[in-house]
């Protein structure tokens, strides 16, 4: 799957492309693998909703269903497991991203799971975080699902009106690009910034 030209993926993905891009989605969340930028892909797909075949609608639908059942999934992950999935010298799950994640619960509460819909990463760690919380489910599946459905319409509707603008449509691969590094850069960042502190730590 190759996410930086998200173009040759969508229309290679022939019918099944709507699955291909939930699927991503999902697995962000769901599965708990930050890696993986969404954003991407969605707004990709609403900028070729045309030569596609999808209807605005069933995009919009079918990302926010992803999306919710993805921190639906990660919710849960966060209830039945809690501290004993992260690990300090795990690869993926790190105790420094639950530290993060729940000081941006911390922050924001209940909130936290529109505004992290927007952020990569914290996206990923947030709904495990609010598993191991207090917060009702009730409460969690009412902003869940506020946050999915925000997060869907923007993208695909920023993607589905950009894409008349000539400059935009000639360069979708480049847009791809941009896209994928803007919500790739905090993982990179983190790592750098891992790597210096652990560095520093053994020069001390």
């Amino acid at each position: 799957m190759n996410i930086l030209n998200p173009t040759a993926l969508l229309e290679g993905a022939g019918p099944w492309v709507l699955v291909v891009v939930m699927l991503v989605v999902f697995i962000e969340t769901g599965l708990l693998f930050p890696f993986l930028p969404g954003d991407t892909l969605v707004f990709t797909a609403a900028l070729l909703a045309v030569p596609l075949g999808l209807p605005l609608w069933l995009i919009v639908l079918g990302v926010s269903v992803a999306a919710i059942l993805g921190d639906q999934t990660g919710y849960h992950i966060g209830r039945r497991f809690g501290p004993r999935l992260f690990k300090p010298d795990a690869r993926v799950f790190k105790t420094r991203y639950l530290a993060e994640a729940d000081a941006f619960f911390t922050k924001y509460g209940g909130r936290s799971l529109v505004i992290a819909r927007f952020v990569p990463i914290v996206r990923t760690y947030v709904p495990p975080v609010v598993g191991m919380s207090k917060l009702p489910f009730r409460t969690f599946l009412v902003w869940n699902t506020i946050g999915g459905i925000a997060w869907a319409l923007v993208l695909t509707v920023a993607g589905y009106f950009l894409g008349g603008i000539a400059l935009i449509a000639n360069n979708i691969e480049v847009i791809a690009v941009i896209i994928a590094v803007v919500s790739i850069g905090p993982v990179v960042v983190s790592f750098i910034r891992s790597r210096r502190k652990s560095q520093n730590g053994d020069q001390a």
